[in-house]
């Protein structure tokens, strides 16, 4: 990862928790100590944050309506790259060639794109990069919801109800989240949570894609309740605890193994 790509990252990941620690940083962009400790002490420099016992504090907070301040889709597509192909590629696996499904708009859902290649599904999806890639390299059929373009979030969301993914059946839904807690599914846009729950509707299963750093309290839009959700995967540094939570709630557990060779096959 270059310098540019990890002070995405680092500015990401200060705009949602007070201090960033260098194994923080190391675990999210596979980059050394040393890059890191000179990518913190230039960010420093600039008067973007501030050099703090053990990390890097934002000089100020941006934080909105709980604390949270969502973040572009390029800085969040580089974090934690490796755990979500491997989720995306388990996710792809839960599906039978003719089935309709629902992928909604996110970077770990945006991963499951080159598992898709060779896979003959039905596909509505409001991400538009996503769809660019089924449309050029898969055989599946793709879908698009009518409406207008959000070009930070990658999104197509209708204003109105009564749109045309209203007509359509599909036998699960794929979604990923800022947030699972004990209150269910959280977001912190507006945006991508409504999207989310109009597309939900038009599902018979939830399929949640959340990697290990997805179990931290944060943003406050609660998308449905963990009792809509039939299956959950993750990573295998996810909280035992949070874990636990999932399975008391009655939730299948997929936990997928990182550095695995998760290349789509050729």
């Amino acid at each position: 990862m270059h310098e540019r790509e990890r002070w995405q990252v680092i500015k990401a990941m200060l705009r949602e928790r007070a201090v960033v620690r260098i194994a923080d940083v190391l675990k999210a962009t596979g980059a050394s100590e040393a890059s890191v400790r000179r990518d913190f002490a230039k960010l420093a420099g600039t008067g973007v944050a501030m050099r703090v016992r053990g990390g890097l504090e934002a000089a100020s907070s941006g934080a909105g309506e709980g604390g949270y301040v969502p973040r572009t889709f390029e800085a969040s597509s580089v974090l934690n790259i490796e755990a979500k192909r491997a989720i995306a590629r388990a996710a792809v696996d839960l599906n039978e060639d003719g089935e309709s499904i629902i992928i909604n708009g996110g970077t770990t859902t945006f991963e499951m794109g080159p598992f898709l290649r060779d896979r003959r599904l039905k596909v509505l999806t409001n991400s538009y990069p996503l769809a660019e890639v089924l449309i050029r390299d898969s055989q599946c059929r793709v879908a698009l919801p009518g409406g207008e373009v959000y070009r930070e979030e990658r999104l197509i969301v209708s204003p109105f109800d009564d749109d045309a993914t209203q007509h359509y059946s599909a036998a699960r839904m794929f979604m990923s989240a800022i947030s699972v807690g004990e209150l269910g599914i959280i977001e912190g846009h507006p945006l991508v949570a409504r999207a989310e729950r109009k597309l939900l509707a038009r599902a018979r299963e939830l399929v949640v894609l959340a990697d290990s750093s997805k179990f931290v309290a944060r943003g406050s839009l609660v998308v449905c309740p963990l009792s809509r959700v039939a299956r959950l995967i993750t990573d295998s540094r996810a909280p035992p605890a949070a874990l636990e939570m999932l399975r008391e709630a009655g939730i299948a557990v997929d936990i997928v193994e990182i550095g695995a060779d998760v290349t789509a096959a050729a």
